[in-house]
């Protein structure tokens, strides 16, 4: 279902949006590189701690040395044994920093969300899931090929973060 948002129209014109009736949901699932401003998104029918502990093995794949921070809201998708299999087979290699409840202007990947909505979903009817899933990964692998555009809309300075 398309995010509306106010917008211009012609004078004494009501801009219509067509919705659907039954939307299907999809959620994006994702994590954002403080240091560099790539991205890792899943998008998945459901958002789970199974489909949570994926995005982790997902964050373990792109990063298979060193330590992985992962700034971390208390949603209760994140607590349970999927998740924990993960932090444990990890060997101490993910960490999670965990912010406080209700506040995700903490949690740069939400700047990310509210970008991506704005230039992909705002008032903008899609004619199937698929078409919107594609815009979605083209929208992040647009971004990551310059990701100092995302570095930006989080809010990063690369030069300041050691």
């Amino acid at each position: 279902m398309p995010t509306l948002k106010a917008m211009w129209g012609p004078k004494g014109q009501q801009v219509m949006i067509p919705t659907p009736s039954q939307p299907t949901r999809r959620y994006g699932i994702g994590a954002v590189d403080y240091h560099t401003g790539q991205t890792v998104v899943l998008v998945r029918r459901r958002k789970r701690r199974r489909e949570i502990a994926e995005l982790l093995e997902a964050l373990l794949e792109k990063h298979p040395t060193g330590t992985v921070y992962v700034a971390w809201d208390n949603s209760n998708t994140h607590e349970d044994d999927e998740v924990e299999a993960v932090l444990r087979g990890a060997a101490g290699r993910l960490v999670l920093l965990y912010l406080p409840t209700y506040s995700p202007w903490l949690n740069p990947i939400e700047r990310l969300w509210r970008h991506f909505r704005r230039e992909v979903t705002h008032c903008e009817l899609f004619p199937n899931v698929k078409a919107l899933i594609d815009a979605a990964y083209d929208f992040f692998k647009r971004y990551n090929r310059c990701p100092w555009r995302i570095l930006s809309i989080i809010g990063s300075d690369p030069a300041e973060v050691t």
